[in-house]
């Protein structure tokens, strides 16, 4: 395969450019040639280092030219046994299909090319795996995610949040390729099936999570509403018209629809939110899961009333959706703190704590392990005395 240039395309090239392999990055090739980015590989791909050459699209060394010498040398003594006529035990001569040593040969070359290919394919998503852990792969798959190239959330509440290709399993062979959306923290089937083939180890379980970790600064919402869901959900509607009345008839909408009696009573507001922080746990607070939390979460509806929780076809695990209304409550250090005992910001007291157990006083009272010193061996006639002692 040549490019348009006329210089011959890559392995590497040529195997990203197929189709429904849109998600993989291009492994540079100092990368692989490391031989610390291939540690325990060699064990889990068959015919190995002619996989490698292939995907380095290197030459078979000397070695294999010697073995195709001896290969034809025998080749040609077969032929020559192939020319003579079969006959029987009684000297009767046999008629019969028998392949020459030549066509046999051509099969196992086409085998072996076949099982190279295999190999070489999944080689290389294992070093992909790893590639995009590391500074150059995660820049190559921000530039990729920057431009949707792996597609929007299916979900109409994450308002089509971009999302990142992951897998659920680290070994080979055991799921294909998900979706990873950062808004509703959930994962997804790929929409077209050409991704079916792709196997999700190729992609790893650490990717989607540490990508976003580098990249803190992706908005994951979607700015405005490409989806008019302020027309359905007053979620959505910044700026509500005064006097406004909210639909009934809206299977979106998770708001209750207030009653029209005016003898209802007046329900109490909320109280007020604590400050909430700007980061939390590394993360900035607008990009903590903006697809969930109250408002966004499905309610089914018939003709505007809501469906029984207690129905059949009723609300189920809604926890997979809900996220606190005070985002205090998910700060990992101070849930640690009051569990271990001392002070986010960093002071250690000795009190006890959640678990009464005192764990920073038990830190500092660890006794540290005693320094052994070697004892010197003294030449013969020699003693262990000050230089000052006279005796």
């Amino acid at each position: 395969m040549s490019t348009s240039s006329g210089t011959p395309e890559s392995w590497i090239t040529s195997f990203c450019a197929l189709l429904g392999h849109e998600y993989f990055a291009e492994v540079s090739e100092d990368f692989i040639e490391d031989d610390f980015n291939l540690t325990g590989l060699q064990n889990q791909v068959p015919m190995y280092k002619e996989a490698l050459e292939m995907i380095l699209d290197v030459e078979p060394e000397d070695e294999d030219e010697e073995e195709d010498e001896e290969d034809r040398d025998e080749e040609e003594e077969d032929e020559d046994d192939d020319d003579a006529v079969m006959r029987g035990e009684n000297g009767e001569r046999l008629t019969g299909s028998y392949r020459r040593a030549s066509e046999r040969q051509q099969l196992r070359i086409a085998n072996d090319i076949r099982v190279i290919e295999s190999s070489a394919e999944l080689l290389y998503g294992l070093i992909h795996q790893r590639y995009i852990t590391s500074r150059p792969g995660m820049q190559q798959m921000g530039e990729k995610y920057g431009l949707q190239h792996f597609g929007s959330c299916p979900r109409v509440f994450c308002n089509g949040a971009r999302v990142v290709p992951v897998g659920c399993s680290d070994s080979p062979g055991q799921e294909t390729v998900k979706l990873f959306c950062p808004s509703c923290l959930d994962i997804y089937t790929p929409p077209n099936s050409r991704f079916q083939s792709v196997d999700g180890a190729f992609f790893g379980t650490t990717f989607g999570y540490l990508f976003f970790m580098t990249f803190p600064e992706y908005e994951l919402a979607s700015k405005g509403d490409p989806l008019n869901l302020a027309s359905t959900n007053p979620v959505y509607n910044p700026n509500p018209e005064p006097g406004a009345t909210k639909s009934r008839s809206s299977s979106l909408t998770s708001t209750p629809v207030p009653t029209c009696s005016p003898t209802a009573e007046t329900i109490a507001p909320p109280p007020p939110l604590p400050p909430q922080p700007a980061v939390i746990n590394g993360i900035p607070t607008h990009n903590l899961a903006p697809g969930l939390g109250p408002g966004k979460i499905h309610e089914s509806r018939i003709y505007g009333f809501r469906v029984a929780e207690r129905a059949k076809t009723g609300p189920r695990m809604k926890w997979l959706r809900d996220k606190p209304a005070d985002i205090n409550e998910l700060d990992e250090s101070v849930r640690y703190h009051e569990q271990y005992g001392g002070d986010p910001e960093g002071e250690v007291f000795s009190g006890d704590g959640a678990n009464g157990t005192g764990h920073f006083e038990q830190l500092s009272r660890r006794k540290k392990a005693p320094v052994r010193r070697r004892r010197k061996v003294l030449p013969e006639g020699t003693t262990n005395r000050p230089q000052g002692d006279v005796g």
